[in-house]
């Protein structure tokens, strides 16, 4: 398994304006041969902020997913433009979405969410010493912000209208962030 199959070839086979997807042609070490299709994702990526209000609350999002035609709660999240930095994309994502920027920004670390299909990447930002600052943004209709426990995971958890598993997966990195002594 140390050696990565060898691309034969590699050819869009659909687009839209916003999803693209890749057929790759590949050769597997052990001579085997087989066709991978996969979405590809935008050159920089996507940011997921989780913004800190204070030491216990974390300022969720509402808004319409179309992927489950309907409202869900979850952190602000956005793509990375073209030559714009992780922290800068995160700071600004939170000045459109929830009207706060940001003094304190910290990358916890890179998610995908299924290898196997997609190469996109999301970077779970943690925001600190957030001060009010609104940028227009993207979005078609306000935003609502809800303000949650950090320490009400497992309440937030039980509601059906929040589901999406960045937003899960980044608030546990952030409560164990928190949690974690200082280093000396």
């Amino acid at each position: 398994m140390a050696h990565k199959p060898r691309i034969i070839d590699r050819r869009v086979v659909a687009q839209s304006r916003i999803f693209r997807v890749e057929a790759l042609d590949l050769e597997f070490a052990n001579g085997a041969r087989t066709q991978y299709e996969r979405l590809v994702g935008g050159s920089g990526g996507a940011v997921l902020i989780v913004p800190m209000l204070d030491a216990e609350t974390v300022l969720l999002i509402r808004e319409y997913a179309a992927g489950s035609e309907r409202y869900e709660l979850g952190l602000p999240k956005g793509r990375i433009e073209r030559g714009e930095e992780i922290l800068a994309a995160a700071n600004r994502e939170i000045m459109e979405e929830i009207g706060h920027g940001s003094r304190r920004l910290e990358c916890l670390t890179a998610l995908s969410l299924a290898p196997g299909y997609m190469s996109h990447r999301t970077h779970i930002v943690l925001a600190r010493e957030l001060y009010p600052k609104r940028l227009p943004g993207d979005e078609p209709e306000e935003i609502e912000v809800v303000p949650w426990s950090l320490n009400a995971i497992d309440d937030l958890i039980e509601r059906e209208d929040f589901s999406e598993a960045r937003s899960l997966a980044a608030l546990y990195l952030t409560r164990d962030r928190l949690l974690r002594p200082p280093p000396q």
